[in-house]
């Protein structure tokens, strides 16, 4: 007996009822299946890692670290738009955006920029689509072996501007580099 079945797709389904032996009733060919699977991964090569001693190697697509980027100047490409907020599905970013004063100059590059930029990185699942949408190239996930350093506390998962921009050492090195 067979009972036709139109699935959420629109295609049509085909159910069947069949009665079962008495051997399947009893369950013992399944039990014996799902045996021979347990004695086959027995025998073959464990996949741990351990880490300390071994590092696992990366994907060539892996992203790691947020970090908000300088010019060779030394000051921030932030501009506060928001995009990278507003591109981030897991609304981790946020940001408050002010008017630069005419002595800070040396720090930003635009009128604006962003007093506050924090990621929360309990809420982050590093997608890239912040540094995709950003117009100014300001933010990237760094290629290091960096990862999220463990903690006790939320707070420290929280990653402010102190943490995030690009140390003022890297920023004069890439410049250098892109000269040459």
């Amino acid at each position: 007996m067979s009972i036709d079945t139109i699935s959420l797709s629109g295609r049509k389904k085909v159910v069947s009822n069949k009665e079962m032996t008495f051997w399947e009733s009893l369950y013992l060919v399944a039990i014996f299946k799902g045996l021979w699977i347990t004695i086959q991964h027995l025998f073959t090569r464990k996949v741990t890692i351990h880490y300390p001693e071994q590092i696992r190697e990366r994907s060539p697509v892996y992203r790691g670290q947020h970090m908000l980027k300088r010019d060779e100047l030394g000051r921030e490409n932030c501009t506060a738009c928001g995009l990278c907020a507003l591109s981030c599905p897991a609304e981790a970013i946020t940001m408050k955006a002010e008017e630069r004063k005419p002595d800070e100059k040396h720090l930003y590059r635009e009128e604006k920029y962003a007093s506050i930029y924090e990621i929360n990185m309990l809420r982050c699942i590093f997608c890239g689509l912040c540094e995709e949408a950003c117009p100014k190239d300001a933010i990237y996930m760094t290629i290091s072996k960096e990862l999220v350093p463990s903690s006790y506390d939320r707070e420290d998962f929280i990653f402010g501007k102190d943490r995030l921009v690009m140390p003022l050492e890297m920023a004069i090195k890439n410049a250098q580099l892109k000269k040459e």
